[in-house]
């Protein structure tokens, strides 16, 4: 066995660390090197990660310090528009050190490589800075790829999270009082997500988020007009044919649901539906926020950056398909 890679996580207080954590922990080529964070830094990590059983204390490092920490890959956990100086300093220091942002900030950087797998991995193999999709987009981009070549006009999306998503800063988006018996809608126009869907899939669509009272788990419903009628078995065809050889999306009939998603580290899609004209498709994701959305995804692009097993470190079962207890 190769000497294992070192690793290490800024900003990964939050729910998607805590995720990551568990994943890296599970990966026997990986090594958690550091984690930083101001907020517990001296604190042990196992104390707050059981998935962790080392000595491991948090640390709070800046820019500097994680561009001279030696580490083989560092995973960026932090808000949009704190990125860039941990960046800077990591390509001044060590600029062969893997870098994969979970943020927004270099989704839209034609220098970095979007990380999303299924439909970047050759891209991805070798990359050194790589920039994790969001979860929304991802959901969206997983459902419309099969059928980008035939759409006409821009997609409608409707899209529907657990309050992960609004992460662990308090505000009504999180607050389970104020989402009791409530759908939340924000950002209906212009939202990052639109934006980057738009560029990255080649073709417009029109995002509506909402927020749920559940926690984790996102429900993507998708409207998309073709050019051409088309039968409803042709197009389920494609779904299948794209995704046959992909262990982390699963392509069914029924319209999936976001309960069955939660902790599973695998998209479904479904609910495959045309208009009676044929040129009218609806198509249904799911996926859990904090694992294909993020963590689980960010793994992925690790082990494609090492030119390891892309799903090496992700539980699966005997049938190929993630294991939804792991």
């Amino acid at each position: 066995r190769m000497s294992r890679r070192r690793i290490g996580l800024v900003g990964a207080r939050g729910h998607v660390g805590t995720e990551l954590i568990k994943l890296l922990t599970n990966q026997p080529d990986f090594e958690i090197a550091f984690v930083s964070s101001r907020e517990r830094a001296g604190q042990r990590l196992a104390d707050h990660e059981p998935a962790f059983t080392g000595d491991l204390r948090y640390d709070a490092l800046d820019a500097d310090g994680v561009a001279r920490s030696g580490v083989d890959a560092v995973v960026l956990g932090l808000p949009n528009g704190l990125v860039a100086p941990f960046v800077a300093a990591i390509d001044a220091v060590a600029p062969r050190t893997v870098i994969v942002d979970l943020s927004a900030d270099f989704r839209f950087d034609d220098a970095w490589v979007y990380g999303q797998p299924e439909l970047n991995r050759a891209a991805v193999a070798g990359a050194t800075r790589i920039s994790n999709p969001g979860c929304y987009a991802t959901a969206m981009q997983l459902a419309l790829a099969p059928v980008r070549e035939l759409l006409d006009g821009p997609v409608q999306c409707f899209g529907v999270s657990g309050y992960s998503g609004a992460g662990t800063t308090p505000s009504d988006k999180n607050d389970p009082a104020k989402l009791h018996d409530n759908l939340m809608p924000y950002s209906l126009v212009n939202h990052v997500h639109e934006r980057e869907v738009t560029r990255h899939l080649g073709h417009a669509v029109e995002f509506m988020p909402h927020v749920a009272p559940h926690f984790r788990g996102i429900t993507m419903t998708v409207n998309a007009h073709l050019r051409e009628p088309h039968a409803l078995e042709s197009i389920q065809a494609r779904y299948a044919a794209m995704y046959a050889d992909e262990p982390l999306v699963r392509v069914i009939d029924a319209a999936p649901w976001v309960s069955r998603i939660a902790h599973r580290h695998e998209a479904e899609i479904g609910g495959f539906t045309l208009s009676a004209d044929g040129r009218r498709l609806v198509v249904v994701s799911t996926l859990d926020n904090l694992l294909k959305g993020a963590a689980t995804q960010a793994l992925q692009n690790l082990n494609l950056a090492f030119g390891m097993m892309e799903t090496s470190g992700i539980p699966l079962d005997t049938n190929g398909t993630t294991d939804r207890h792991a």
